[in-house]
């Protein structure tokens, strides 16, 4: 049995996924605020200290501005490149001295340059704020700050720091698309052992794990391992069931032959009685129910048959004239509605014996009419068997494709059959890759469904 690595097995993986997924994001929101504070610090940018510089210089060679109304005529200017440009002048108090309107954003700008402790600047939603430029005047201290009103370009993470609701919802769904992805390759071999188990169940025993999902180094690969040896089993088994019925019926036919060698030699001598009637009449059911086993194995183990592209009509054209003709002796109807265009690749003869059993059946139960038509779609081909017969119980549908069923109801009871004509039919469409269905008419009467596969 292969081993699995501890560190690939699911447990490992499904809290590796998830804890990285998590860190990824705690990292990223945390990582934001950081930014913002790193950037609230940066340094000055040589044009905006220049702007500052000039202006102080401005001041400096005219000291009499921050007197009487001059100063507050000093608190705008313009630059040629950014605009609009307003000045705050503080003292050594910190008390801006040149307007008595100041923001509170304005306020905000200060203790964000006190706590870097250098000059810095800070584009806010709507204005760029800079400084502080110090000068002195008189023996004097004073700070100097620039603002622009409009809206500078910014750092792209000051959108997300700017729109909580919006970095939440984006947080949210990176989180949905990791896990997701996540999931998804948790899920895909998962999906494969489903798609595998169902084919099986239907019958298809070729059908096998993908190698990619087997390959796998966790408990999903040791899984797949496990389902593939399994069908493989299954279908070693089932194909020598079927030989083991094939050749046991084959053998049969022997002393079978011989019987009947025999009683035709009694019949020659003048020999007649009553005895030697049923012991013919037994006969002759006994080589009908082998020749019912022998085709029922070879049509499960797909044997001696080639699949060849026909037209439907071609390969059902003697079975439909042999039921017209016994529809006919019958005093019952049979209508045929079938594409001449429909032509796919197929099995004839096996397709061929399906379809003749369920059109005996329906003409055996039918009180007048039995019909067969056709349809084709894109990718499948459904044909569908009806009559105005009695119907079954639901209980029966699906049990009547079980070899030697015979269900309790006047429909099979006075057929003299064995249940293997519909069990012969399952498996032909099964070797097509295709579905059987039987349902009841209203107000009576089945239809038999059949969906095969084009592709």
């Amino acid at each position: 049995m292969l081993k699995v690595n501890p560190f690939n097995r699911l447990f490992f993986k499904l809290l590796l996924g998830f804890w990285l997924c998590s860190s990824l994001i705690i990292a990223l929101v945390s990582l934001l605020p950081l930014l913002q504070l790193n950037q609230d610090r940066s340094p000055l940018p040589p044009s905006q200290e220049r702007i500052l510089k000039k202006m102080a210089e401005h001041i400096q060679q005219q000291p009499e501005l921050l007197t009487g109304n001059l100063l507050q005529r000093s608190n705008r200017g313009r630059d040629p490149n950014l605009g609009p440009l307003r000045i705050y002048i503080t003292n050594d108090a910190g008390q801006v001295i040149n307007t008595k309107r100041v923001s509170r954003v304005f306020r905000r700008f200060q203790l964000m340059a006190e706590e870097a402790n250098h000059p810095i600047s800070h584009q806010f939603r709507n204005e760029l704020i800079f400084g502080p430029y110090q000068f002195d005047i008189e023996g004097k201290s004073y700070n100097l700050f620039g603002r622009f009103p409009d809206n500078h370009p910014r750092p792209w993470f000051f959108f997300f720091t700017d729109n909580k609701l919006l970095t939440a919802g984006f947080a949210i769904l990176l989180s949905g698309l990791l896990c997701g992805l996540l999931a998804w390759y948790l899920s895909k071999p998962l999906r494969s052992l489903r798609l595998s188990a169902n084919a099986l169940a239907k019958g298809d025993l070729a059908n096998r794990v993908d190698a990619a999902t087997a390959s796998r180094r966790d408990e999903m690969g040791q899984l797949a391992i496990a389902f593939n040896g399994m069908a493989d089993a299954i279908e070693t088994m089932v194909n020598n069931q079927q030989r083991l019925m094939g050749d046991i019926s084959h053998e049969l036919r022997t002393p079978l032959t011989r019987l009947q060698l025999s009683l035709a030699l009694a019949r020659k001598k003048g020999q007649h009685s009553t005895e030697l009637d049923r012991i013919e009449y037994e006969a002759l059911q006994q080589e009908a129910l082998i020749s019912e086993l022998l085709t029922l194995s070879r049509v499960r183990l797909n044997a001696s048959e080639k699949r060849l592209t026909a037209e439907l009509n071609e390969t059902l054209s003697q079975v439909l004239d042999d039921a017209e003709f016994e529809a006919e002796q019958q005093g019952k109807q049979l209508h045929i509605n079938i594409d001449e265009s429909i032509s796919f690749e197929h099995l004839p003869k096996t397709l061929s014996r399906a379809i003749e059993n369920l059109l005996r059946n329906a003409i055996r139960y039918a009180e007048k009419t039995v019909s067969i038509e056709s349809t084709q779609s894109k990718n499948h081909i459904t044909i569908m068997v009806t009559d105005d017969g009695p119907g079954l119980p639901e209980a029966e549908l699906e049990a009547i494709f079980t070899p030697f069923y015979r269900p309790d109801s006047s429909r099979d009871r006075e057929s003299g059959g064995w249940g293997l004509g519909l069990a012969i039919t399952q498996a032909a469409i099964y070797a097509h890759n295709g579905k059987i269905v039987a349902k009841n008419r209203l107000p009576h009467g089945l239809m038999v469904t059949i969906d095969l596969p084009t592709n």
